[in-house]
């Protein structure tokens, strides 16, 4: 089970999910900080990430005061299980895994499905999505999410996938109601030279654009 719970209100601060993928522990543990002084507020270590339990673990025992922590990736009960006991916070899949998003919502953990057509997305709501990722979002565009927002407005929506600078407020402005970043916010030049000030100076743009 979680060791500790996600907020709401923490997420509400940035509603960015920064997507960490096949980074190394010993970067995540300069990474932790930086990404929380910059005002960033929700992190997800993908499941396929070496070492991502380990990860997930070191995380939420050393620097979950004001970060939710989550597991990416999850695609099965299997992976579930694994990202629960390490402490995750809360759960993202890639794909609408039923009995992923019941279980979840069953022991009260927030859980992001990604689905990408209406029906999908609609699926995902009812099984109980506390949010539906819309992924890959950067083939689709702000008009998107605008577009199924228009019947469905109670839809809580995560765009994922290609997301910028560049368009991140387009997609607010269609009606996001949170942001999925991976490599664009985790730039990988500032993190293989170890330049972690360029890096919280990087972050800090992104959550300019929330402002």
């Amino acid at each position: 089970m979680s060791k500790s719970t996600f907020s709401w209100e923490l997420f509400q601060k940035a509603p960015i999910v920064g997507i960490v993928r096949n980074v190394s522990l010993e970067d995540l543990r300069q990474i932790l900080p930086v990404f929380r002084e910059a005002g960033l507020t929700n992190i997800e270590i993908t499941m396929n990430t070496p070492d991502a339990e380990e990860m997930i673990r070191y995380a939420v025992e050393n620097e979950q005061s004001g970060l939710n922590i989550g597991a990416g990736t999850v695609c099965t009960k299997d992976d579930l299980s694994l990202a629960l006991d390490a402490g995750a916070q809360f759960i993202v899949t890639p794909v609408i895994n039923k009995k992923v998003i019941k279980s979840c919502v069953k022991k009260d953990i927030p859980i992001f499905p990604g689905a990408f057509t209406p029906t999908e997305i609609y699926n995902a709501w009812t099984l109980g999505a506390s949010m539906v990722k819309i992924y890959p979002a950067t083939s689709l565009g702000p008009e998107y999410i605008k577009d199924l927002k228009a019947p469905m407005n109670q839809l809580k929506l995560l765009p994922t996938g290609g997301v910028s600078l560049d368009n991140m407020s387009g997609f607010l402005k269609a009606g996001a109601n949170g942001l999925g970043i991976g490599g664009q916010l985790f730039d990988k030049k500032l993190i293989q030279d170890k330049n972690w000030e360029g890096l919280k100076v990087h972050f800090q743009q992104y959550v300019g654009m929330l402002a």
